[in-house]
């Protein structure tokens, strides 16, 4: 057998087996929190997605662990309102906490599928950050109107 007929064949067959697992409902994670998502922010291997949101003075924002790997969703202390109530997956009351806690035993993770909500009161801007993936810059802005 030529290389040709090979690989025609073997497109051919590929085809049919993908086919096969639309068929039957199979499908990749989600990373891209698109759209259609019961979510309002998507996190995926290493972004937020949106990475910015806009919302009203007394919104719940659901965050969502649209990947594979576990995430946190915290607030950067400095980078939320002078009133605004501290947020973090986990409960945490402080940034450190929410740092140590993560350190001492991934608390405060979201595993995949999973949700956190917090509801922004105080109108203005909220910076916040994936801890284990605050290096690759995974990092997220909500911004609150009145």
């Amino acid at each position: 057998m030529d290389r040709r007929t090979f690989l025609a064949g073997a497109s051919g067959v590929a085809t049919v087996g993908l086919a096969g697992c639309a068929r039957l409902g199979i499908t990749e994670p989600d990373d891209s929190g698109g759209d259609d998502a019961d979510h309002d922010v998507g996190m995926g291997a290493s972004f937020f997605r949106p990475a910015e949101i806009t919302v009203e003075a007394g919104t719940t924002v659901v965050f969502q662990n649209t990947g594979n790997r576990r995430h946190t969703v915290t607030a950067y202390e400095s980078g939320i309102p002078e009133d605004a109530e501290f947020f973090a997956s986990g409960g945490f009351d402080t940034e450190q906490a929410a740092r140590e806690g993560w350190m001492a035993g991934f608390e405060g993770r979201i595993e995949s599928g999973e949700v956190y909500e917090h509801t922004f009161e105080v109108p203005g801007e909220y910076q916040y950050f994936c801890i284990p993936h605050e290096p690759s810059g995974m990092v997220g802005t909500v911004v609150v109107t009145e």
